[in-house]
């Protein structure tokens, strides 16, 4: 029934645990959303069969999943230890050096695979290295070595990567396996590609560009983890309007710009993705614990919430599915709390663009839509869609109201897998007449268990079908 349809989408990331006989069955019977496919890890081959297998378990479950294909970045690490794992401690003199081995590091020093760091820094910079866990601050750059002093100690191992406190690192968005990645996504015919580390409006353009010429349609998803992304309004405004999705990536966001800062920049960068039409995933640590426990940590519970009744169209598990014990559980689990967080008052009212002009037709009867929707007796709206767009401009507005995307285009109907409180439908209305559509579409939601005789029902569509953008109509009609 609607009133158990969960409208905050998951996002799962794939991995070793669910390659596991059955696993991929049960994470969509689970509510998985979108799932999320890592180039960080394995080979083209392997993700290319775990696109596939996603596709064909989808079919046979009768559900659309989308696929997003998340680009690796650049590398910014240390390189490796001779010996193994080090000991450095508070007061420690210890240099980061391109001229040591890459796997010859010792007590004093390591090598780099991101040589442009002694280019990069300057003394009295702070560096973090693991996550923000070592603390460094250069002393001086000495030709191709950054000679630093520990102020905050620990454990360091290999390939530990490196964050510059403030951000400053000159590291292109895009890497050459990025690119070759890019053609694996154009191979899995992706929904969505993420973009790791972009700083600025023209590295999303650029992104756009190279998946264009491999032949890729799809969306960009930008992850927001650079300190420069967030340095003013104006950037994170270009980043935003360039991007289709916007995600708050807080692991290396939270180490370059300090973690008491990162829970006012969520609600500030969900907020402005809202107002400017955007989606938003909600990234990182989410529910970490469920890698080996079976339950949460009442923070985690109190994260995710939090990040719903900010307005995130999505929340995003990573480990938790890709190397976890309870891939499918801990999917059940985030949905109950989503669930359970949507019942807030601040999730299903808005007063969000009031005031505003409007800019297109379809953007128009979009927001009288939800106006309608919110201030009167419906059950659901049924928006018949080419591209998606209709769904995704009303789903910027809070409300209760489930909105069916109708589309024939399996593109369309995975694309809004990931909008929140968007749910996809497929509907052939070739060779159909105006009303023959209404009654297929009415049934349709019958059929479902989604509306019943007397309901009333929003329908927006096109005049001119098959057209982009061309969503012209609202109509109000009861469920015969």
């Amino acid at each position: 029934m609607v009133t158990s349809m969960r409208r905050t989408k998951i996002v799962a990331t794939l991995g070793p645990a669910t390659d596991r006989p059955g696993e991929i069955e049960r994470i969509i019977k689970a509510g998985v959303d979108v799932v999320r496919i890592n180039m960080s890890h394995g080979a083209a081959e392997d993700h290319i069969d775990r696109a596939n297998w996603i596709r064909e378990a989808a079919a046979k479950l009768n559900r659309e999943v989308a696929v997003l294909v998340d680009l690796q970045g650049p590398k910014i690490r240390i390189a490796k230890f001779k010996n193994g794992p080090i000991e450095v401690k508070d007061g420690d003199q210890f240099a980061l050096d391109n001229a040591v081995g890459t796997e010859e590091g010792n007590q004093q020093e390591v090598g780099l695979t991101y040589k442009n760091l002694p280019y990069d820094v300057k003394a009295g910079d702070l560096l973090l290295l693991d996550d923000g866990r070592i603390v460094m601050q250069v002393n001086q750059v000495v030709g191709e070595r950054v000679e630093c002093t520990v102020t905050v100690g620990g454990t360091l191992s290999n390939n530990k990567g490196i964050n510059l406190m403030g951000g400053g690192l000159s590291a292109s968005a895009l890497t050459e396996k990025d690119k070759e990645d890019i053609l694996t996504a154009a191979k899995i015919d992706a929904d969505y590609l993420a973009l790791s580390f972009p700083r600025s409006a023209e590295d999303v353009e650029y992104c756009r560009t190279l998946a264009s010429q491999a032949g890729l349609n799809c969306s960009i998803v930008s992850k927001i983890e650079r300190a420069e992304a967030v340095a003013d309004d104006e950037t994170l405004d270009g980043i935003i309007l360039a991007s289709d999705v916007v995600m708050i990536a807080r692991g290396d966001l939270g180490v370059e710009v300090g973690d008491a800062q990162l829970p006012a920049l969520q609600k500030k960068i969900i907020k402005r993705s809202r107002q400017l039409n955007r989606v938003t995933i909600t990234a990182t640590q989410m529910m970490e614990t469920m890698i080996d426990n079976a339950i949460p940590t009442r923070a985690e519970v109190f994260d995710v919430a939090n990040a719903v009744m900010d307005g995130s169209d999505a929340v995003m598990l990573s480990g938790e599915t890709a190397t976890g014990r309870f891939p499918a559980q801990v999917i059940e689990t985030m949905g109950r709390i989503c669930h359970e967080a949507e019942k807030s008052r601040s999730t299903r009212h808005s007063t969000h663009r009031v005031e505003d002009y409007f800019s297109a037709v379809d953007e128009t009867i979009a927001m009288a839509t939800m106006y309608a929707a919110n201030h009167f007796n419906v059950k659901c709206i049924a928006a018949l869609t080419e591209s998606g767009n209709t769904p995704l401009l009303m789903s910027r507005i809070s409300s209760g109201i489930p909105i069916f995307a109708l589309t024939p285009h399996v593109g369309t109907r995975r694309k809004v897998c990931m909008y929140r409180g968007v749910y996809p439908s497929m509907v052939d209305y070739s060779g159909l007449n105006d009303d023959e559509i209404q009654q297929n579409v009415l049934m349709q939601l019958k059929k479902f268990g989604i509306v019943q005789e007397g309901d009333l029902v929003i329908l927006t569509r096109g005049e001119q079908r098959g057209t982009m953008g061309g969503t012209n109509r609202l109509e109000i009609v009861k469920v015969p």
